[in-house]
């Protein structure tokens, strides 16, 4: 699927990842409501990967915007 398709899944509490991703990506999800010094944050993207640390904050480039093999996937 395209990234504007996953893009409704994401904001449903869903994960996705692209399916070329050979590295150790295993998905992607947004955090919706974030909270820093008891201040809210705006809404970010995490990566969740096989590395330590695990997770890493996700800016999509533009050739994850365009790529159309985004897939849905389950907690690992």
């Amino acid at each position: 699927m395209k990234f504007e398709q996953a893009l409704p899944l994401l904001r449903q509490g869903k994960k996705v990842v692209r399916q070329t991703w050979q590295g150790g990506e295993e998905y992607i999800f947004l955090v919706t409501k974030p909270v820093f010094a008891a201040q809210p944050v705006n809404p970010y993207f995490l990566i969740k990967t096989n590395e330590t640390p695990a997770l890493s904050m996700f800016q999509p480039t533009s050739c994850d915007l365009l790529a159309d093999d985004w897939i849905e996937v389950e907690d690992k």
